[in-house]
């Protein structure tokens, strides 16, 4: 990480891992004692909790960076959207792709309640990850037979959520690059498959189980597509961070749960070849560079970001204000010693964050080697990240 970067960085580190941690301590101590009472009260106060963190990333998507989410679907489905449950499936082409669900679930007022299937190690992350478990969201080993009845069991636990949710699901099992492209591609030759352009062959042995244990209580399937225009550069956490600007697209297709095959194979192909015509999308979009089948919806800016953030920042200033009249760490050489140890540790902590994020960091895509048992695959059932 650049000197300049960090410079910028290190000051935002400050203010989310502090404010975090205050969010990760009250969500334990809900999760303690309020979840064994009720665990609807619970949700719902996690949910206010969860927001006052994530919040803090969407200003730097929305305000800080800038960057422009543009949307396409209908308008029925922006009426929809926030209101009822939803199984969201997506091409996972960049490395903030699930920021970029976050923003659109803040949009349409259920960021507090938007989960995922996440590998298991994404929670151990300090404070994201940590609030992602208290939120409920569904983390895998990523070996099918140590997460069927896990999934199994995390998606039944859905069932009583007390407000509209989103699960996304990336089917795709890891982030799209040129060597997994290529992987991709060399396996469906050899497999007698549609070859893949923009996407990778869908694993979808966790999307059926997702289909399977949520057609009775979640009554519609989001199919997103993201692209990138011609001219923008690709967003990353460290660009965000930079406050470099960015155009994503988002085609959103809204399916009734109800219309989906009867059985899993059925379910099974369905996804494959959503994954076929959004390959095909994806191809018309890079040839006029916009989603030309649906209409641009305005879903807005909201300011609730930036309010949060303002009153965080205006929080934790106040608190080291008052603490640093009142005690005497920077009057001796080791309270000096201590608060550059700890900006380091921040500093730390972002880099891995960042890291964490992108895509050369996921697990390489080992489809071209593969016999068709590969359906199996450790990665068959959730996202790598």
């Amino acid at each position: 990480m650049a000197i300049g970067a960090a410079l910028v960085i290190l000051p935002l580190g400050v203010l989310f891992f502090c404010s975090g941690l205050i969010v990760n301590i009250i969500q334990a101590i809900c999760f303690v004692f309020i979840r064994p009472l009720s665990k609807s009260t619970y949700r719902k106060i996690n949910r206010q909790l969860a927001e006052l963190l994530w919040l803090e990333l969407v200003w730097i998507f929305d305000w800080w960076a800038g960057v422009q989410i543009k949307v396409f679907t209908d308008k029925e489905t922006v009426r929809l959207m926030g209101k009822e449950h939803a199984l969201v499936i997506c091409n996972h082409r960049s490395d903030i792709d699930w920021l970029v669900g976050w923003v659109l679930a803040q949009r349409s007022g259920c960021l507090g309640s938007a989960l995922a299937v996440m590998k298991k190690s994404s929670k151990f992350l300090p404070v994201i990850g940590w609030s992602m478990w208290f939120s409920e969201y569904l983390f895998l080993e990523r070996s099918w037979a140590k997460d069927e009845n896990t999934l199994k069991s995390g998606l039944q636990r859905l069932k009583d959520f007390p407000r509209p949710f989103w699960l996304a699901l990336f089917v795709e099992g890891t982030r799209f690059t040129l060597p997994k492209l290529l992987a991709a591609q060399e396996y469906a030759g050899s497999q007698g498959l549609p070859i893949p352009r923009n996407v990778l062959i869908p694993r979808t042995k966790g999307f059926v189980s997702a289909v399977s244990n949520m057609r009775s209580f979640v009554p519609a399937i989001y199919d997103v597509t993201l692209a990138i225009p011609k001219g923008s550069p690709p967003p990353t956490m460290l660009n965000l961070f930079k406050g470099k600007s960015s155009v994503v697209h988002v085609h959103i297709k809204r399916h009734l749960m109800k219309e989906l095959p009867e059985t899993e194979d059925g379910v099974a192909q369905w996804c494959k070849d959503i994954f076929v015509a959004k390959d095909a999308l994806l191809d018309k979009h890079i040839a006029e560079d916009t989603f030309s089948d649906q209409e641009l919806q305005d879903l807005g800016r909201p300011k609730k970001s930036l309010v949060v953030v303002t009153s965080w920042a205006c929080l934790l200033i106040s608190g080291a204000l008052k603490f640093l009249q009142r005690s005497s760490l920077l009057s001796s050489r080791k309270g000096i010693a201590f608060a550059v140890s700890s900006l380091a540790v921040v500093t730390l902590l972002m880099y891995i964050l960042i890291r964490f994020s992108q895509s050369d960091r996921s697990t390489t895509a080992k489809v071209a080697a593969a016999k068709p048992k590969c359906e199996g695959k450790p990665s068959e059932t959730g996202d790598d990240k």
